[in-house]
């Protein structure tokens, strides 16, 4: 493997040991639940927006290694920044993911969320990756539910 590889999945690794913002927010002015059924993955991501700000970020979650730091990943990515830079955030990781476009992940430009690039390796897992992003997006529309298929 290249070290670049190995540096991705050491990333990966990390935030599923130690997921960042991990748990309930209290007071909490957004939420919604995840689900991928086809593999059990479950998630709830909770936000404090206030203005176009994004204050707090946190989630919850009985999943995978790659949800989970997937979802620690967003959390980083995503505090204080503007709901239009979390849009943004959340076109990067889609066209990290997609195999179609085959982009290129710089770790100096994209942040860790470079290391979610090699996933699309792995087909099957990609919804695993996208859960969290798409369960944030659903909260800010104010639906309850995110489900992935």
């Amino acid at each position: 493997m290249s070290d670049l590889t190995d540096l991705y999945q050491d990333i990966i690794l990390d935030h599923n040991k130690r997921p960042r913002h991990y748990g309930a927010l209290a007071e909490y002015t957004h939420t919604a639940e995840g689900y991928n059924p086809l593999c059990g993955d479950k998630i709830q991501v909770y936000l404090i927006v206030e203005g176009d700000s994004i204050k707090a970020v946190q989630f919850e979650a009985a999943c995978c290694a790659i949800c989970k730091a997937s979802a620690s990943m967003m959390t980083e990515t995503l505090l204080g920044k503007s709901i239009k830079e979390g849009e943004a955030a959340f076109a990067r990781v889609s066209e990290l993911l997609s195999v179609d476009l085959n982009i290129e992940a710089d770790l100096a430009v994209d942040g860790e969320i470079a290391a979610l690039a090699g996933v699309r390796k792995f087909p099957a897992r990609i919804k695993c990756a996208t859960l969290p992003w798409h369960t944030y997006e659903a909260a800010l529309k104010g639906e309850a539910l995110a489900v992935t298929e």
